[in-house]
């Protein structure tokens, strides 16, 4: 079943917009990577997260793919799947990242992280 929220575009004389979420609960941010930067390897238990690619050069880790996302395409990642996130280009990444459920920092469960997260 598929359980990603369903988006919609609606034109409009000066243009259109992209509709992510309507009346749900959930978390928006804007995740930048510095050139060379890299997210811990992970997963969330109570969280599924919607990611929209806002610039070139994004290297996305998702399950057992390795993804190369031009800007505007969506990544849904439901709970439970590990994902990563990194900037491989000469300018910073960033992605619109939606989060539906239960958000809470403490919900990443690192598998690796160069930065030395991982443990308890």
């Amino acid at each position: 079943m598929d359980q990603r929220p369903k988006s919609i575009k609606v034109d409009k004389p000066w243009g259109r917009f992209e509709q992510y979420t309507h009346n749900l609960p959930c978390t928006v941010k804007i995740i930048t990577v510095a050139p060379g930067g890299i997210l811990s390897r992970q997963y969330h238990d109570r969280r599924d997260e919607l990611w929209v690619i806002l610039d070139q050069g994004a290297k996305v880790e998702l399950g057992d793919k390795t993804l190369y996302p031009d800007p505007e395409e969506k990544l849904f990642i439901p709970r439970g799947t590990i994902h990563r996130l990194a900037c491989v280009g000469d300018s910073p990444v960033r992605i619109l990242e939606i989060s539906f459920g239960v958000f809470d920092e403490e919900d990443i469960v690192r598998l690796e992280d160069v930065y030395g997260r991982v443990g308890p």
